[in-house]
């Protein structure tokens, strides 16, 4: 319900404001802008998660960071509804931890790549009603037909949020924390993410995969804000026509998770994000070559992109959430939250600078971030090596 309305719209958002008269500069102000105010929504996450419940902090910030928005999307005129929009849009750092701490809490740590390889599956099903949005846009033009896809986005994800809450119940750390945190003053939680930030610190495998987690989302706020406008501008390619390019990367994920995936070893998950990353990296070096008008070169990275990403993040989800202990989870997960948005607050305003430079420019630095974290996913094979034998050593001594 929040997949399928949110798969054919997030094709043309980028275009939707340009369409209303911002200029690419102005759509990187409000990325960045998101982002900043994201950075102390996520900082309050792991409080207010551990305060609120998972259950209810997910309800009430889901309906504050999407529902709202959505409503405002919908009607929007000009830079300032957009802005509003980005405000409220903001606290969705909230329910992203909320929903984090849900999810993984009473799962088993073996089984954790799986669920999120589920929550993978589901959304590239939802990618595949991508050309719906297409349809749509051929038939009404794009600005009328993206304040339909926003009204019943609204609709779906509203209806879809208080469901979900009647029918989930409260992790049994949830329930703990929630009883403690009414006997802790302000002074104790601000300790507790002192000793959080003191374990991230001081453990370097953790350090290497929040390394990695960070790189990644910088390469997804870049793609996600520049390359409908790119294959539009820069490779001249119809509106409506990109709407396809998200079915053909579900159906590239859907023949890996069904016919390569489940042949995957657990225990080479480090090597199959690496993978992962090489690929998605190919795909971008492959969209910044391609000459104006050519579909098949853009068919090719979508597909490439696809293979990337559904090797690459589940087992990236199942690291940072094994790395963390359940007892720090809201709270390190927030401050992880905070570093990433430290990282890639910067990434809207950048992007727009060097997009007005060179179309192509964004994508090389998507390019450079694979990079950075195919050299940091070495860095904690190795780290992992080193503490495997020294703990060898050690038993061996003893």
């Amino acid at each position: 319900m929040f997949i399928l309305p949110y798969s054919m719209l997030t094709t043309y958002a980028t275009v939707y404001m340009f369409q209303l008269g911002l200029s690419e500069r102005q759509i990187g102000l409000i990325t960045s802008v998101g982002l900043v105010l994201q950075i102390f929504t996520s900082f309050i996450s792991g409080y207010l998660t551990d305060r609120m419940g998972r259950r209810r902090a997910l309800l009430y910030y889901d309906l504050l960071s999407w529902s709202v928005p959505a409503l405002i999307w919908a009607l929007s005129q000009n830079f300032w509804y957009f802005l509003i929009a980005a405000l409220c849009n903001s606290f969705l750092r909230v329910p992203t931890t909320a929903w984090y701490c849900l999810l993984v809490e009473d799962t088993d740590p073996n089984n954790r790549s799986i669920v999120f390889r589920i929550l993978q599956f589901i959304g590239v099903i939802g990618g595949l009603f991508a050309p719906l949005g297409g349809l749509l846009v051929s038939h009404y033009t794009l600005v009328p037909a993206m304040r339909i896809m926003y009204a019943v986005f609204f609709v779906s994800l509203t209806v879809m949020f208080f469901a979900r809450n009647f029918a989930t119940h409260e992790t049994e750390i949830g329930m703990r924390k929630r009883r403690e945190s009414t006997a802790v003053n302000l002074k104790d939680t601000f300790q507790e993410y002192i000793d959080a930030i003191k374990t991230i610190l001081t453990n370097r495998a953790l350090l290497m995969v929040f390394g990695v987690y960070i790189c990644f989302n910088f390469q997804i706020t870049m793609q996600n804000t520049y390359l409908s406008l790119y294959l539009v501008e820069a490779l001249r390619l119809n509106d409506a026509l990109i709407a396809i390019f998200p079915a053909l990367s579900s159906v590239a994920m859907l023949a890996l998770m069904f016919f390569v995936i489940p042949r995957f070893q657990e225990s080479k998950a480090y090597r199959y994000m690496i993978w992962g990353f090489l690929l998605a990296m190919t795909s971008k070096i492959i969209l910044i070559i391609a000459s104006p008008g050519q579909v098949t070169p853009v068919v090719f990275s979508t597909m490439l992109a696809a293979a990337g990403t559904i090797i690459a993040n589940p087992y990236l989800e199942a690291a940072v959430a094994n790395s963390i202990d359940d007892e720090q989870r809201a709270k390190i997960f927030s401050i992880l939250q905070v570093l990433v948005l430290l990282c890639i607050s910067p990434s809207g305003i950048v992007g727009g600078w060097t997009y007005t430079i060179d179309s192509r420019l964004p994508f090389i630095l998507i390019i450079l971030s694979f990079a950075t974290s195919i050299a940091l996913m070495l860095l904690l094979i190795r780290i992992k090596r080193n503490d495997a034998s020294q703990s060898d050593q050690s038993a061996t001594s003893f």
